[in-house]
């Protein structure tokens, strides 16, 4: 079964598919294919099919093969290209057979916002059709459907794609539960919007978080493209030149929202846990697989709302996640769909509700050159890279590489223009805004800017008012900034110019 795996993604010569023929292959060949896959998927790279290997091949995944075309020649470029694309930049499209249990309208949607994503950093526009020739025919069909790559049910290959050189049509396996906006099923958005990418000329990325990455990786409330797919499509048509809209021209009824659309929190409406109110400072704050957001506070915790706290909470850290302590330090759910909690030396990762593996271990031994005692700990959404932060500090985490910690880091927080010193929580929220907590205050966060938003009322802003939905408490309050010593970097200071996060690293942006 992984001959044909590694065959049927590029790592093996055909012949591998075949039983009669596939133990002819020598020792060397099948070990450097294996090397060459955990290479690709950013594992530990043993020559053997260990257990995390085997995970990962059994993962959900595009049927594209992996090893197609050629990657950018600076080594800080991760993406592929095919090496063909299209030659006009306003391009057609077709849904010419639509999935079994999804309604056409949503269908519809979905598409478009699929499209959308390419558009919003190129000059290609994306315009749909219901009959004739287009560039793109999108299908939904199963098993054998006349390409010579047959599906295989639910699970295993999802869909794939045709390179501009072959036509760019899209199949999508009409055995899978093709779902929208829900954890459940496939997410259709994140799938056709990864073909539509190998329709446009992208191979794929060996960065895990990129879109182009060949692995399904459960569905993602918010969406962002990497900066390595950005760099890939605009290596292929250029960056973006025209001003207004999204690239898009439906035919009817209105675009869909552009996938950057964020909204902004309601008011509070009721009134809710008396003891958060009371103090609102937290020990953690983080999302789960699964879209929640907990907010942890001694050996409570609690379920946020879109205003306040759920009915029913707080309840026992313990109860929730059993084996985890309280007094819980700094957590993250990355986007392998773990979560992980950190308390002075130690961390431990759950699946779920469940502890996954021997756990706690010493963060010196998973998380290497992060210290122990932390502060805070995201994933941020501008490079989907890990960070941590302790006192006036901040460390970036990045598992693909090696060493995972630049000689670079750590960096002062005041990177993070306006931020305080010794953060009690961060993480981005389901809105696509990235939040930072201190004492009984939080400060919104702007990516692009790489600074505290402005706003009325201006950040900070009471945590206990704009998010545990707390009565009788100011929507206001004063600015504070502890940064004393490092609110202003002196002219010498060595940015990293190096760094491979684009404009969005911490450690990247200059001021202007």
């Amino acid at each position: 079964m992984q001959k044909i795996y590694l065959s049927q993604f590029g790592y093996l010569p055909a012949s591998a598919r075949n039983p009669s023929l596939g133990g002819l292959l020598d020792a060397s060949t099948w070990t450097k294919a294996v090397q060459d896959f955990q290479s690709f998927a950013g594992l530990n790279v043993t020559g053997e099919l260990d257990e995390e290997t085997m995970q990962l091949m059994s993962l959900p995944r595009c049927g594209v093969r992996d090893k197609v075309g050629f990657g950018s020649d600076n080594r800080s470029k991760r993406y592929a290209l095919q090496g063909s694309r299209w030659r006009v930049k306003g391009l057609t499209y077709k849904i010419s057979k639509y999935p079994k249990r999804l309604k056409r309208a949503d269908v519809d949607a979905e598409i478009l916002r699929a499209f959308s994503v390419w558009s919003e950093f190129t000059d290609l526009t994306f315009t749909p059709k219901t009959s004739g020739p287009v560039h793109i025919e999108i299908k939904f069909v199963e098993s054998e459907h006349g390409d010579g790559d047959a599906f295989d049910g639910m699970g295993g290959t999802l869909a794939h794609a045709f390179f501009p050189v072959f036509g760019g049509d899209a199949h999508f396996d009409d055995a899978e539960l093709w779902t929208i906006g829900s954890p459940r099923g496939t997410n259709l958005f994140q799938v056709a919007a990864h073909e539509f990418g190998h329709s446009l000329g992208l191979s794929h990325s060996d960065v895990r978080s990129a879109l182009m990455a060949p692995f399904y990786r459960g569905f993602e409330p918010v969406f962002k493209l990497d900066s390595d797919d950005v760099l890939a499509i605009q290596a292929l048509y250029g960056k973006r030149t025209t001003q207004g809209g999204n690239g898009l021209n439906p035919t009817s009824g209105g675009a869909y929202p552009k996938t950057t659309q964020k909204p902004v929190f309601s008011p509070p409406k009721t009134p809710r846990d008396d003891q958060l109110c009371k103090d609102p400072k937290i020990d953690a704050l983080f999302n789960s697989a699964d879209g929640e957001t907990y907010a942890f506070k001694g050996n409570k915790y609690y379920r946020l709302t879109e205003n306040s706290v759920a009915d029913g909470y707080p309840k026992s850290i313990s109860d929730g996640w059993p084996g985890l302590p309280g007094d819980i330090d700094a957590a993250f759910t990355y986007k392998n769909g773990k979560t992980y909690f950190f308390k002075g030396t130690k961390y431990w990762r759950y699946n779920g509700r469940s502890v996954d593996g021997d756990y706690p271990k010493e963060i010196s031994e998973g998380f290497t050159g992060v210290p122990d005692h932390l502060d805070a700990a995201m994933v941020w959404g501008g490079n989907g890279k890990i960070y941590f932060f302790k006192g006036s500090k901040f460390w970036r985490f990045d598992p693909l590489k090696r060493p995972p910690v630049k000689s670079s880091y750590p960096k002062p927080i005041a990177n993070w223009e306006g931020l305080p010193n010794s953060l009690d929580a961060a993480l981005q929220y389901t809105n696509g805004y990235t939040y930072f907590f201190k004492g009984d205050k939080y400060y919104r966060f702007n990516d692009r800017t790489f600074a505290v938003d402005y706003a009325d009322p201006p950040f900070p802003r009471p945590s206990g008012h704009w998010w545990f939905g707390c009565k009788n408490t100011p929507s206001t309050t004063g600015n504070i900034m502890d940064n004393t010593e490092e609110s202003n970097l002196p002219s010498s200071y060595n940015y990293d110019d190096n760094d491979d996060a684009l404009l969005f690293d911490a450690g990247v942006r200059k001021r202007g």
